[in-house]
């Protein structure tokens, strides 16, 4: 079984690696080379350089139009694979496959539908997540569930390491699927339940600019979701101040402390960190990085910054 792999980000190389084990990789399409770094020089996706690193032929269009399709036809491929493409496939690129598509999606569809479900679940405060297999279809993220697997959360996971776990978990059953497929077994299917869909949206830059008349909880639940990208931040005399780790300040200390304005912070609690007043509740800071300098933990912080005590973050 020939296939043809779509996908882009770090996410999608352990899926691209189950595919090779599974079948016949005859191309792979992923995303333009774009700006990175401070330079802003071009930049390979993981998933081409995972690819011509194997010795893969890489596609990398900025549109499906007919030049692609004359392109993917030549492979000749039977199946498209997708992880974390993020392009919608045109009917005319899909009758290039005979047996249709199938798609990798990091969440239990039909909940977190869209384009940041690890996000999404780690902001939900979600007691479980997983990972699903699908048949492509002409709406994002409706297809038929072929395979679903949970993984359960334990409510300190980063947005780097909730990804990580579940590339893997899902490059596994990735790999389980093709397998029936190749061997011309045909997986049952379940069609979703749309009344039961929930919807996630794309993060952006500003998502991360943290309001501190939030409630603790949902505070350190971005600190942790905008890991690595885009990163949870608040002003610091009017420099950025980026926040790399925190927790919920105890409720038995928080109700002491807890009135005041939100944003001002307290001094440091050995035990605890740096406490900042929130809408609801006190957030103790662990680790800290002021913008273009090295992160700190929050003593280290403190001695070097100590009128950070009585200020009033994102002023």
């Amino acid at each position: 079984m020939r296939i043809l792999f779509a996908g882009t980000p770090a996410l999608a190389v352990p899926s691209l690696e189950a595919a090779l084990r599974a079948c016949d990789v005859a191309a792979v399409l992923t995303s333009p080379d774009r700006p990175a770094g401070r330079g802003r020089s071009p930049a390979s996706s993981p998933v081409k350089e995972a690819a011509l690193s194997r010795g893969l032929a890489v596609l990398t269009p900025e549109k499906l139009d007919a030049g692609v399709i004359a392109q993917v036809r030549a492979f000749s491929p039977d199946l498209l694979v997708v992880a974390a493409y993020g392009k919608i496939f045109r009917p005319a690129f899909m009758e290039l496959f005979p047996l249709g598509g199938i798609n990798l999606h990091p969440s239990l569809l039909p909940r977190y539908r869209g384009t940041s479900p690890i996000t999404a679940a780690i902001l939900g405060g979600d007691a479980e997540t997983g990972v699903t297999v699908q048949r492509v279809a002409a709406k994002f993220d409706t297809g038929d569930i072929l395979a679903q697997e949970r993984y359960p959360l334990r409510g300190d996971e980063t947005g780097i390491i909730l990804t990580d776990a579940l590339a893997r978990q899902g490059a596994d059953l990735l790999f389980r699927v093709l397998a029936e497929l190749a061997a011309g077994r045909q997986p049952t299917a379940t069609v979703q339940k749309d009344d039961e869909a929930t919807y996630c949206r794309i993060i952006g830059k500003d998502d991360g600019k943290l309001h501190w008349d939030e409630p603790a909880v949902v505070l350190e639940r971005k600190i942790r979701a905008f890991d690595p990208w885009p990163r949870a931040t608040t002003l610091f005399n009017g420099e950025i101040l980026l926040l790399l780790k925190s927790h919920v300040y105890p409720d038995s200390l928080s109700r002491e402390v807890a009135r005041g304005v939100p944003g001002e912070v307290l001094p440091g609690d050995r035990q605890h960190g740096l406490p900042v007043r929130t809408g609801n509740g006190v957030l103790a800071l662990e680790r800290l990085q002021l913008q273009f300098k090295k992160p700190l933990d929050w003593r280290a912080f403190l001695n070097g910054n100590p009128g950070i005590v009585g200020t009033r973050l994102g002023a």
